[in-house]
């Protein structure tokens, strides 16, 4: 009760809100300050949609101008019938503009009826404004003057083929109406089509004036048909004739799928119960409608007005609220454009021109026209702007047919595609989709669960004819035999894998085979010729040993291949054992016989440089040492050397060195024992030039391509890979392939240019090769691989490169590197006086010299050598003492000196008897002696 006196309060606003307005209206009409803007209406009134049509156009100019009171112009409507022909709307709009003079036309209702309305306009300057024509061929560049406040069919097109595409269906069949209405959307549909990979092998075309028994005719001719996918545009009359007639066909069940555009789909709410009943499973798309409280309250008004005269009225639909705003648009415009009591000026009309012609232009036009383009609003169906001259497209629903009506599944956006809900507050991120699984669930034709494939093997009865070449060779892979009843048999390697394929398919399908024969059994053509009897409508489809080329793909197209591909070049081989006086070189190739030769001469030479000073064995005049560095690096290979190796870094190297030896040593030998022992196949020809440089003839498959590669007995037969290999499982010890392979992309079946079966055939290819039929079928016709695996080990292999040793010499040049190294920096380090002498009489070159000199004399450092000396200094001492035994009684014997070939006697010489005895008088020992008289000698020498 305390809400009453707040709902007064309101009421009452409202109330002296819309008192005032009206009282503004009144006044202005009072005071003549409005304008009435002739606006005329060409409908066609015998059209229940045409009538509803204009109920809404009116209720919008009332409704509009009853909150728009202070606007200074008035539409009045003039309303003609067309009578629903061309000549009734075209005498319809020369009738307003001759006699009414108005300044805008709403209408025609149909397509056909548009064209000479534009005309009309465009010569009259009068703007001729449409809220049902959705023909593409209607078009604003044909005149500024027409405007298209509804949508153009075309813009529907990308939806209907997202969702062809999102089933994977390749072929579909237009259904449309013979006239303009149907035939404009027919090129734009085809194009969006094929950009999905769809193709249109069929339109069919149904007059508007069709028969019962012509529209059933049509449908048994579709039924013919492995296509099963259609899309059907037309209007609602026609349409409701065609699916109940496809109903009573069985054509609504199971396997078929129907789409229908928006000019059914919007009129569905005036369609028969029946009809609709006899829809269910189709899939449409229409234009998304806002759910606004304004249009709620609009249906509300609209339903207590029209129902009042007619109760079983339909319900509003797009067109109605598409009337509804052309009109407020209208009004909008008149107003923007300020127009005040527009007339018609007087045309310049020739004496010889007719009546048609006699009427004048709007001076008002331009600006009208400018204006309405501009107006943009909030309408009942949706955001009315005006682009080109006409509605922009909004989202699409996408609908299933279920029950009484239609539910929504889906939408489709031009930047999203196909999307479960929409969103229209927050920006479209999602990429574009055309997947199945964003709709929602759908009952289709025959109140199926999963989707139709699209097409079915034809109901005529035909089986699919497969035609097979004839083969006077190579006959595993097909052989035709012809019996007494001249009724033939089909089988080979490809007939089984054919049969595999087909069996394995998910569904069955009936053929036949048929031999592409002449009368006298023979092949009726080459392949080329063969394939292009399935672009002729021959075959439906061929199976044999058919290569993919590219030629061939422009007529037909082809499966996945089911065999490796590839041509190559079979020659005749020769034995060449032991006939060949250089053989022994043949094992190894000239790069490794370099390469071992120059790691023979620097390790020999490296072995000399480690053992020079600490080895008498590698010491001597320069002629023998160069001998040496030879005899020692190759001689290591067949015995061992009686010169000892005392370095250790000398040792280590060798070490690695022999394994080297020993492994190439074995490798050449087990190659050369081969070449000569084992028989040696070789081909007679290697290169494809040399059989163009000796005028060689070759051979080719008769009716083959290969044609193209090759030039009768014959130098080299041009084969493709599986004929070869069929050959040398016969033949491998006396043919073999040589050359490069020339790519192919091997045999695959062949089917007409978009033939649903190619994909489904392909994967069944996947499924077959991959598994042991396909190995059972090569060992059933092919023969056994196996069995030629000897005769391919007769084959001569190629000589040992420096491929297959290159880390062997990587690891010893490493290591020889490393053990030079090291060998100069213990040398240098050890004379690095020399390096550092001050001397200012001292050169690099001279310092050079003197560290080559020292590195020529023995290093008596060594192990080697300090063990010699001592067993010298041993057997000096003993003659020492022998001396003094002597002295003690006279003697003629002299001071034993060390022998002239021992490392003492280089000291010794340069000291007399005395020095060393006084020496030994005071005590030193013998060795101290001798250590101490080699550093002296030294010294002498250097100054010398």
């Amino acid at each position: 009760m305390a809400k009453k006196p707040v709902s007064y309060a309101v009421f009452y606003a409202l109330f002296s809100i819309l008192s005032f307005q009206i009282f503004l209206m009144n006044v202005g009409v009072a005071q003549g300050t409005t304008t009435d803007i002739s606006v005329g209406v060409v409908l066609d009134m015998d059209v229940p949609v045409s009538q509803m049509s204009l109920t809404c156009i009116s209720m919008a100019i009332s409704e509009f101008y009853a909150t728009h009171g202070y606007y200074n112009t008035r539409l009045a409507l003039s309303t003609r019938d067309s009578n629903g022909t061309v000549i009734g709307a075209a005498a319809a709009a020369l009738d307003l503009l001759k006699n009414v003079e108005v300044q805008a036309i709403i209408g025609p209702v149909f397509s056909i009826q548009a064209n000479f309305l534009i005309a009309l306009g465009h010569k009259a300057q009068v703007p001729i404004v449409t809220f049902s024509a959705t023909s593409p061929s209607l078009s604003s560049a044909r005149s500024p003057y027409f405007i298209r406040a509804t949508l153009n069919d075309s813009s529907q097109v990308d939806a209907v083929s997202a969702i062809v595409k999102a089933f994977g269906w390749q072929e579909v069949v237009l259904i449309y109406e013979d006239n303009e209405f149907g035939e404009g959307i027919a090129p734009y549909l085809t194009d969006a089509l094929e950009q999905v990979n769809a193709r249109v092998p069929y339109r069919s075309v149904i007059s508007p004036l069709a028969t019962d028994d012509q529209i059933v005719a049509e449908l048994y001719k579709l039924m013919t048909m492995q296509t099963r996918v259609f899309i059907v545009h037309m209007m609602s009359p026609l349409a409701s004739l065609l699916f109940t007639k496809a109903k009573q066909l069985g054509m609504m069940s199971q396997d078929y799928a129907w789409i229908i555009t928006d000019g059914i789909t919007n009129e569905l709410s005036s369609m028969d119960p029946s009809v609709i009943e006899s829809m269910l499973g189709v899939i449409g798309v229409r234009p998304y409608i806002p759910k606004t409280k304004v249009l709620d309250n609009f249906a509300i008004r609209y339903k207590r007005t029209v129902q009042r005269n007619n109760p079983k009225s339909p319900d509003l639909d797009i067109f109605k609220l598409w009337a509804y705003d052309s009109a407020i648009a209208l009004a909008m415009a008149a107003e923007k454009a300020r127009l005040r009591n527009p007339k018609y000026r007087d045309a310049n009309i020739s004496r010889n021109s007719t009546d048609l012609e006699a009427f004048g232009v709007s001076d008002a036009g331009p600006r009208l026209i400018q204006a309405l383009t501009s107006t943009s609003f909030q309408g009942l169906a949706g955001n009315f702007q005006l682009v080109d001259g006409q509605l922009q497209a909004p989202p699409f629903e996408i609908v299933n047919m279920v029950g009484p009506g239609a539910r929504v599944i889906g939408y489709w956006t031009k930047e999203s595609g196909i999307v479960r809900e929409l969103n229209l507050t927050s920006a479209e991120t999602n990429k574009y989709s055309t997947s199945k699984s964003d709709l929602g669930s759908i009952i289709w034709p025959g109140d199926a669960l999963s989707s139709p494939k699209g097409w079915v093997i034809p109901t005529n009865g035909k089986k699919l004819r497969v035609g097979v070449p004839i083969k006077e060779g190579f006959t595993e892979f097909v052989r035709v035999t012809w019996n007494s009843d001249n009724s033939t048999e089909v089988e080979g390697y490809c007939i089984d894998v054919f049969d595999a394929v087909m069996a394995a398919l998910p569904y069955g399908v009936p053929y036949e085979y048929i031999p592409f024969a002449a009368p006298d059994h023979k092949m009726a053509g080459d392949y080329n010729v063969f394939t292009y009897q399935v672009y002729l409508g021959n075959y439906d489809a061929v199976a044999g040993d058919v290569t993919i080329v590219a030629n061939r793909s422009q007529f037909v197209d082809f499966t996945l291949p089911f065999t490796a591909s590839g041509v190559s070049m079979v020659v005749p081989v020769k034995d060449y054992k032991s006939k060949n006086a250089w053989a022994f070189l043949k094992p190894l190739t000239w790069q490794l016989w370099l390469t071992s030769f120059c790691s023979f001469v620097f390790m020999g030479f490296l072995i000399w440089i480690l053992e020079h000073r600490v080895n008498e064995d590698f010491r001597g005049p320069p002629g023998p040492q160069l001998g040496m560095i030879f005899w020692f690096a190759f001689s290591i290979m067949v015995f061992a050397h009686k010169e000892k190796v005392v370095s250790n870094l000398a040792r280590f190297v060798l070490v690695i060195w022999f394994l080297v030896v020993l492994i190439t040593y074995q490798s050449y030998t087990a190659s050369l024992a081969s070449m000569l022992t084992v028989q040696q196949l070789q081909p007679t020809v290697t290169d494809v030039n040399e059989l163009i440089r000796n005028k060689e003839y070759v051979g080719y498959q008769e009716g083959s391509f290969v044609y193209g590669t090759g030039n009768g007995g014959i130098a080299a037969a041009f084969e493709e890979i599986p004929y070869i290999n069929v050959f040398l499982a016969k033949y491998c010890s006396k043919y073999t392939t040589v050359g490069p392979t020339y790519k192919t992309d091997g045999f695959a079946f062949v089917f007409p240019i978009g033939s649903p079966l190619v994909p489904d055939v392909s994967r069944a290819i996947l499924n077959i090769t991959e598994g042991e039929k396909m190995v059972e079928i090569e060992k059933k016709w092919l023969g056994d691989k196996a069995k030629c695996t000897n005769s391919v080990n007769l084959l001569s292999s190629d000589s040992l490169g420096l491929d297959s040793f290159w880390g062997l010499f990587m690891i010893v040049g490493i290591t020889a590197v490393s053990a030079f190294m090291i060998h100069v920096i213990r040398f240098l380090h050890d004379h690095w006086h020399v390096i550092v002498d001050s001397n200012p009489d001292s050169t690099i070159l001279s310092k050079i010299k003197e560290l080559l000199q020292r590195f020529d004399n023995r290093d008596l450092s060594a192990h080697t050598f300090r063990k010699d000396r001592n067993d010298e200094m041993v057997r000096w001492e003993r003659a020492m003492e022998s001396h003094e035994n002597i002295q003690q009684r006279p003697s003629n014997f002299s001071v034993a000196s060390p022998p002239t070939n021992s490392p003492a006697s280089a000291v010794f010489s340069d000291y007399s008897e005395q020095n060393i005895s006084m020496r030994r008088e005071q005590g030193s020992s013998v060795e101290t002696v001798i250590r101490n008289s080699q550093g002296e000698a030294s010294q002498a020498r250097a100054e010398s």
